[in-house]
């Protein structure tokens, strides 16, 4: 059997769309020498040098383990896990209050948006800095 390898961008890439996070904020969060074009070349890398990928696992908020050891395989294993087909129905049986994980979602938007509005804010002050100038 043949080991899978892990495509370590395309990971960077499900978890920046998964908490709704735009290429072009992810440069922003990752510094100056950061943009869009930037962060879609690191994308489409399979492996990422250790320094840039804790770098970007820190802005994403996210372990550099679930960055290098996340499987769409995987994912499908545990959510087909949790459904039983019982005569063509599947029935959806969570080993997790669904609504504890609807808070916690919220409570992540709401983090990731204070993060966003924050770094909006401080444009808006650079910005009038600058034409004040």
């Amino acid at each position: 059997m043949t080991e899978k390898t892990i495509h370590e961008g395309r990971n960077v890439k499900r978890f920046r769309e998964m908490l709704g996070i735009k290429q072009e904020a992810l440069a922003h969060a990752l510094g100056d020498d950061w943009n869009q074009k930037k962060i879609s070349l690191l994308e489409a890398k399979e492996q990422i040098e250790p320094a840039i990928l804790d770098e970007v696992a820190k802005a994403l908020k996210v372990p550099v383990d679930a960055i290098k050891n996340f499987s769409e395989e995987a994912a499908i294993n545990i959510i087909s896990s949790t459904l039983h087909n019982t005569y063509g129905l599947i029935n959806y049986s969570p080993t997790f209050n669904p609504l504890e994980k609807y808070v916690e979602a919220l409570e992540e938007n709401k983090n990731l948006y204070e993060r966003l509005l924050a770094a909006e804010k401080e444009k808006v002050a650079l910005l009038e800095k600058m034409l004040s100038k």
